[in-house]
C-alpha cells in the first residue's frame, strides 16, 4: 500500500478524499494534518510514502518551504493538491523538488493516478508546466520574480505600495484581515525583503507595481 498523508486547510477536502480512497487497492490514507506545522511531526513518527499537500496550508508561507522536506524527508514524495493557479505556481513547485501537482478542479481520480506514479519516481509534468519551465529558464530576474506571484497577491501589493493598510485592503477585497496579512508575509519571503519600506521599493524597482 501507498502510505498517503494529507495536509489541507479544509475539513471536507479530508473527508472527501478519505472516503474517495477508503477501498482503494494501492492507496492509504494515514494521516490528516491541517496545518504545517504538523507535517514533520507526521513524517518523523510514520513512514509516508507521499505528502499531498494544499499551497494555501496554514503555517506554509512560501513554496520554498518545502524544500526542506524534501531533503530531510528523501522517500517521502510531495504531490501539491491546490486551487492555486497551475500556470503560476506549478513551475515553480516543479523546480523546488515536487513531483506533481494537481489542480482541486480535477477529479479524485486524477489524484489517484499521480499519487502512484509519484510513488513509481516519476514527475508529473503536463505540456503547460514543461513550457512554462522553458520560458521561466529564458527570463530575465525580474520577470522570475514577477512569475512567483499569484494575480491576488500582486493584487495586495499594489494596494500596500499605495498605502493601504491591512483592514483597508480587506474591506476592498473582501477578505478577512488575517488572509490579508498571510499575502503579506508571502510577498515578503517571495521578494526576498524583511519590512513593508522594501518590499514596496523591490516591488517598484522590479517594476511589478
Amino acid at each position: 500500500m501507498i502510505r498517503v498523508c494529507l495536509a489541507d486547510n479544509y475539513p471536507v477536502v479530508h473527508f472527501g478524499v478519505k472516503s474517495y480512497f477508503k477501498d482503494h487497492i494501492d492507496i492509504s490514507i494515514v494521516a490528516n494534518v491541517g496545518n504545517f506545522s504538523m507535517v514533520k511531526d507526521v513524517l518523523y513518527t510514520k513512514e509516508i510514502d507521499v505528502l499531498v499537500l494544499d499551497l494555501d496550508l496554514d503555517g506554509l508561507s512560501s513554496i520554498y518551504e518545502l524544500k526542506a522536506i524534501i531533503k530531510n524527508y528523501t522517500k517521502t514524495k510531495i504531490i501539491v493538491f491546490s486551487s492555486f493557479s497551475e500556470q503560476i505556481y506549478a513551475p515553480n513547485a516543479i523546480k523546488a523538488g515536487v513531483a506533481g501537482y494537481v489542480h482541486k478542479t480535477s477529479k479524485l481520480e486524477s489524484l489517484g493516478i499521480a499519487i502512484m506514479k509519484v510513488h513509481q519516481g516519476n514527475v508529473i509534468l503536463n505540456e503547460t508546466i514543461k513550457k512554462n519551465l522553458a520560458l521561466i529558464a529564458k527570463q530575465n530576474k525580474s520577470e522570475r520574480l514577477y512569475r512567483k506571484l499569484s494575480n491576488r497577491e500582486i493584487e495586495v501589493l499594489r494596494y500596500l505600495s499605495n498605502g493601504k493598510k491591512n483592514n483597508e485592503i480587506s474591506a476592498i477585497l473582501g477578505l478577512n484581515e488575517k488572509t490579508i496579512s498571510t499575502y503579506k508575509l508571502r510577498l515578503l519571503t517571495k521578494l526576498n525583503v524583511t519590512n513593508l519600506v522594501d518590499l514596496v521599493n523591490k516591488a517598484k524597482t522590479l517594476e511589478i507595481v
